[in-house]
């Protein structure tokens, strides 16, 4: 089934390969997308569907060194090149779009820029990079008012708008890994006492409005959302509400029409494996889309598997595609893949970035 077309809400894609979002830092230190991107995502252009690295829909919200962003002209023009070149070579793209929130430094945003959470809990017992100082403990984020809501919300239609202008085929709302969306979600990130925090309903607040606002302003079949349920990324920790939350959320999410929920499972790279249960759960609730599984797929067989059962209808290959260019095209001739150096995920320039080689040059090499 792997391999088999798909249409995932009218786009149609040639097969249900999608490569998962991951942080790269080939941006320059403007958060402008480089050349080398371009050729990064042409190359792997195989895939059904490209989702993005997360993209800052906004100064506050770019809190890594070199992420892009999506939030000025230079931006949208510089992924214009990304977008033309995947189209060129018959791929379809999304955007993801991902607000750091507390996961940040002020170091990593642009002038003016503010480190913001649902609450003033920091994240410790980690440090973030920065290319001036190294690694830096995180600061306590400030909390965001109700304005400061809303005009994060907003931020998030004119970075989805922006993404339509420069040619992608939708967006993607990061609401996993510990990042603002799931600061929100998560009781241990959020203890506000307004209609923003304590109950699931509240918590599940920000979420719902960022995604209705963005289908609003591009169309629900433009829009997808990731989640991670018991993801412990970024200091998130699973809950007792978890199910019942999720459930809810996945349902508002039904009702607002998205076109599909991304669940991401990071057991393979240590955390806590999501229960089939929930993924099921999901999958029920959520029942008028697609959804894309992804965490730890590294073979045709093993994504069949999930595709066959129902459980997923597309399968997301994260870290395969970083050192395999042409993964569909090894995957389905069997051919052996190469690992990937960890040296160079987060480096600048094209060393360990576009200069991974396909099968088919090494063949006739």
């Amino acid at each position: 089934m792997l391999f088999t077309e798909f249409s995932l809400n009218n786009l149609s894609l040639k097969n249900r390969m999608v490569m998962a979002p991951m942080t790269r830092s080939r941006a320059n230190q403007e958060h402008v997308p480089t050349d080398i991107m371009a050729t990064y995502y042409r190359q792997r252009s195989g895939a059904g569907l490209i989702i993005t690295e997360g993209v800052g829909p906004s100064p506050n919200g770019v809190g890594y060194p070199r992420i892009p962003g999506v939030y000025n002209d230079e931006q949208t023009k510089g992924w214009k090149k990304v977008t033309e070149e995947v189209h060129e070579n018959d791929g379809k793209i999304f955007m993801q779009l991902m607000h750091t929130g507390r996961v940040s430094h002020p170091l990593n945003l642009p002038e003016n820029g503010k480190v913001l959470a649902p609450s003033a809990v920091q994240l410790e017992d980690e440090q973030m990079y920065t290319d001036q100082e190294g690694l830096q403990d995180y600061p306590t984020p400030q909390v965001m008012s109700l304005n400061q809501i809303e005009s994060t919300i907003k931020e998030y239609v004119n970075a989805a708008e922006r993404a339509i202008e420069a040619g992608f085929d939708g967006v993607e709302l990061h609401g996993a890994n510990g990042y603002l969306i799931e600061q929100f979600l998560s009781p241990n990130t959020n203890l506000r006492e307004d209609e923003y925090g304590g109950s699931i309903e509240n918590r599940n607040r920000f979420a719902l409005e960022v995604a209705k606002a963005v289908t609003n302003a591009i169309g629900e079949n433009k829009t997808g959302i990731r989640l991670s349920p018991y993801g412990v990324f970024n200091g998130i920790k699973p809950h007792q509400e978890l199910e019942a939350q999720y459930e809810q959320l996945a349902k508002s999410l039904n009702e607002l029409g998205l076109s599909y929920i991304h669940i991401v499972d990071h057991s393979a790279m240590g955390a806590p494996e999501v229960p089939l249960e929930i993924k099921q759960i999901i999958r029920d609730a959520f029942s008028d889309g697609a959804i894309i599984l992804s965490g730890g797929y590294t073979s045709e067989e093993q994504a069949n598997e999930d595709l066959e059962s129902g459980l997923g209808d597309l399968i997301a290959f994260g870290r395969p595609f970083i050192s395999n260019p042409d993964l569909p095209y090894r995957l389905k001739n069997d051919i052996e893949l190469a690992d990937p150096n960890p040296d160079t995920f987060y480096t600048p320039g094209p060393e360990g970035y576009t200069d991974y080689p396909e099968a088919e040059v090494l063949e006739h090499a």
